[in-house]
């Protein structure tokens, strides 16, 4: 009779803790190493000036990184092919056709969302910081059980949603300084120059950009690796919202916005505790498989999210 309510005490006070970890933990309790995860959106950047360049001579810092990271080289937008429209795929798992001036917000949680809902955490531990003010949008939504519930921390554009974009340097000054003043465990960073200088036709420019976003990316991972919250704990992705218009199609790097192989294939670049080293998947994979794996590394649930999970980069 002893041992049966030992046991039973023992049974119960597992439960407790069970309850206790899984609403009370600062950190996801799974199998992956990966308590952090910083998404790095550069806009507008086409596939043939990134990995599709045969010399990676606009990507050299990602291109020499690649041997501590992944790449897949079939990723694809398979939704409109605008700016707000492929931040909210990537972030809630789901194609939306969206107002793309931010005057609307998606319909469904974020993955921000839904960690800061299942782990109980304060707005300051994940963070939007972006270049267009536009993409303050991506901390709220629509969805009845959430909306104006578990919303981010952001700091978009020159002083918020409506106020006009601000430069690259600015965003990854403030990227650095919240960074070090919160140290969030969720981040999504958008860097405009690759698409606004195509919009302004300026080819110099927009090349000019892609190299500075790559530049920022390579300093961004040595803070991580050099900071003991960050080292070996986080994971980078690197991706694009949309591409541009295939050479010699329309208007080509110009604009962007249609099906053309230019605006659909973009980047997907990683690199974490829990992805293969010097690895290059020819899974195809789109947008919307972003929130899946970031779910899956952080242990959170996604209910709405339509994607999967990029599981052939995993170790």
């Amino acid at each position: 009779m002893k041992s049966i309510f030992k046991l039973l005490s023992f049974s119960l006070t597992l439960a407790i803790a069970f309850v206790y970890m899984s609403c009370s933990k600062d950190v996801a309790v799974t199998n992956y190493a990966t308590q952090n995860v910083i998404v790095v959106v550069v806009d507008g950047a086409r596939y043939t000036e990134t990995w599709g360049e045969p010399n990676h001579q606009f990507i050299p810092h990602r291109s020499s990184m690649l041997s501590e990271g992944v790449f897949c080289n079939r990723f694809y937008n398979q939704g409109t092919t605008s700016t707000v429209p492929g931040h909210t795929a990537m972030c809630t798992g789901v194609y939306q056709e969206i107002n793309n001036g931010g005057a609307e917000y998606p319909m469904y949680p974020s993955f921000l969302q839904c960690w800061l809902h299942d782990y109980h955490r304060p707005a300051s531990e994940a963070w939007v910081i972006t270049t267009k003010d536009k993409l303050a949008v991506l901390s709220n939504c629509t969805h009845a059980d959430w909306k104006d519930h578990y919303v981010p921390n952001t700091d978009c554009g020159i002083n918020g949603l409506g106020t006009g974009y601000r430069e690259d340097s600015t965003t990854f000054r403030k990227v650095k300084q919240t960074l070090k003043s919160y140290h969030p465990r969720l981040m999504l960073i958008n860097f405009k120059q690759p698409d606004a200088a195509g919009h302004a036709n300026d080819s110099m420019a927009y090349l000019q950009g892609i190299m500075d976003t790559d530049n920022y990316v390579y300093q961004l991972w040595n803070e991580i690796q050099n900071d003991d919250f960050y080292k070996n704990r986080t994971t980078l992705l690197v991706t694009n919202d949309h591409g541009r218009h295939t050479a010699g199609h329309l208007n080509g790097f110009v604009t962007h916005g249609d099906d053309c192989d230019g605006c659909r294939h973009i980047e997907l670049f990683g690199l974490g505790p829990d992805f293969k080293k010097n690895y290059i998947s020819s899974v195809r994979y789109e947008q919307i498989d972003i929130a899946n794996t970031v779910a899956q590394l952080l242990g959170i649930q996604m209910p709405f999210a339509k994607g999967r999970c990029m599981s052939d980069i995993l170790k």
